[in-house]
């Protein structure tokens, strides 16, 4: 049985064409640690822990040494294959980009032994879980809220060819009403059919902003993403006067703090839009409290906030169980975790618009191999694994 030898980082900086801009931060750039995890006979999975500060705090430095030191100790030696997965999680607390790298590196790691991709290795994992797992609603015999577009009914019984690409939806940074109509114009003519709008600054203004996005972009599905930024009065009044407009919004995200559910439930109750929950949910007790609250109808799955792989689909099954929608979203991460969260999602048979776009924003690609992007398809590599082949200088 091979072995785990090596554990390796190396820190990579990814140049935006665009700056990045949300409630809670600016940034040029993607900065990530790259991994790798090798076995004894000599095959080599990559994996990334991206830096963010304003989410899960975590750091470069943070996450290579997490990496280097007690996931290190935990992996190497260990099988290589997935009972080591348990392994990196008990490594350390906390560390979720560290571990994510890890995990991602050891699926990666096993899809590549096996000679399969990505897609083809989870889809073994998650069939039983996510496919065949009946809502909560389902099986006590209520009749299941109807699903938004990015999960059609049919997906949850019905077995499907894994595809070769994935539509993501694009996110518009926060701006003046100008900048974002300019923003959500360019983007529809890239192809984009669903933008999601970065509110939460400036609620006084915000109906203004998405109100010039919908007359720019009349074509696309409109989501906003208050990350956090709003208190739950300043969010009801911000939506009832949208849609007082009569603006279609398939969700809004994270209106309210992170740790105020019950903000969060208010506002739900008291105006007609679906409730996405984000940055309140990192892992499954932060999920058993959305659902006891009642505060969200959805919940977005990031590999960086819940650690990795593993985790996202125990996470996506509970909430599949309970009968909450799911989106699978991404921190500013390089093609590499990109590569492994729509992986996920193909798997698991989660059609439509992700939200996935991350590695958009990056000038080129910083690796031979892997996902590229061709407007709003991530189209997947034919390559085992996630066809990582090397870090480009």
């Amino acid at each position: 049985m091979p072995l785990v030898v090596a554990v390796r980082t190396q820190r990579v900086r990814v140049p935006l064409h665009t700056p990045f801009v949300t409630a809670l931060r600016r940034t040029d750039f993607a900065e990530t640690v790259v991994v790798t995890v090798e076995d004894s006979d000599g095959c080599i999975g990559w994996g990334e822990a991206p830096q963010v500060w304003r989410v899960t705090g975590d750091s470069l430095a943070g996450s290579a040494a997490a990496l280097e030191g007690p996931i290190s100790d935990a992996l190497v030696g260990a099988a290589a294959d997935l009972s080591s997965a348990g392994l990196i999680q008990g490594a350390v607390v906390g560390n979720r980009s560290a571990k994510m790298a890890a995990d991602i590196a050891l699926h990666d790691l096993v899809a590549r032994r096996a000679g399969v991709s990505m897609v083809a290795h989870l889809d073994v994992l998650v069939s039983t879980r996510l496919r065949l797992a009946a809502p909560r609603s389902e099986r006590s015999g209520l009749q299941p809220t109807p699903s938004p577009r990015w999960l059609s009914p049919a997906s949850a019984s019905e077995p499907v060819s894994k595809p070769t690409q994935l539509l993501t939806d694009m996110t518009l940074s926060v701006g003046t009403p100008a900048e974002l109509a300019e923003a959500a114009a360019a983007r529809a003519r890239d192809g984009f059919t669903t933008l999601k709008i970065k509110v939460g600054t400036d609620a006084a203004g915000d109906a203004e902003r998405v109100l010039a996005v919908r007359e720019a972009a009349p074509g696309c599905v409109l989501r906003l993403d208050a990350n956090t930024g709003w208190r739950a009065d300043e969010a009801v009044a911000v939506l009832s006067e949208l849609a007082d407009q009569d603006v279609e919004l398939e969700f809004v995200e994270q209106p309210v703090a992170r740790r105020d559910l019950e903000a969060m439930a208010y506002v739900r109750r008291h105006q007609p839009y679906k409730i996405l929950a984000d940055e309140s949910v990192f892992d499954l007790e932060d999920l058993v409290d959305v659902i006891r609250a009642g505060a969200a109808d959805a919940i977005n799955v990031k590999l960086a906030k819940c650690g990795g792989i593993t985790p996202a689909i125990e996470l996506l099954e509970v909430a599949k169980r309970h009968g909450l929608d799911r989106l699978v979203g991404c921190m500013m991460e390089s093609h590499l975790g990109i590569g492994a969260a729509a992986a996920l999602v193909a798997a698991a048979g989660i059609p439509g618009e992700q939200d996935l776009d991350a590695g958009w924003w990056a000038k080129t690609s910083p690796y031979a191999g892997g996902i590229t992007y061709d407007g709003p398809r991530i189209v997947f590599s034919h390559s085992n694994g996630l066809g990582i082949e090397g870090v480009l200088t």
